[in-house]
């Protein structure tokens, strides 16, 4: 009986385990979510927090007050990959990378 109650825990436990994992795309080594699948998802007129479920928190943030419009700029970083997502007016503007090139 008690073989079958592990078993089954270890079962739920794996199925978890997968569940949670198959959210998002990440490198399977650092665990970073900056993948050119990832990536590719963000477009333009995306808010702040979709860019930020789809990458999860840039490595860097930079936020310029413009006169007539705000500027923020996410920098993630994996090792020597790198995306920039611009914002203005907290909305994606534009973005650029490195990715599928080889550094």
């Amino acid at each position: 009986m008690k073989q079958v109650t592990s078993l089954s825990l270890g079962l739920v436990v794996a199925a978890l385990i997968l569940i949670s994992s198959t959210g998002c795309d990440r490198n399977v080594l650092s665990g970073s979510r900056l993948t050119p699948a990832n990536y590719d998802q963000v477009s333009l007129g995306m808010s702040k927090a979709q860019v930020e479920r789809i990458l999860g928190p840039p490595t860097t943030m930079e936020t310029k007050d413009m006169l007539i419009f705000k500027k923020t700029t996410y920098r993630y970083e994996d090792g020597k990959k790198f995306a920039m997502v611009t914002f203005k007016n907290d909305e994606v503007d534009g973005k650029d990378s490195n990715l599928g090139r080889e550094p």
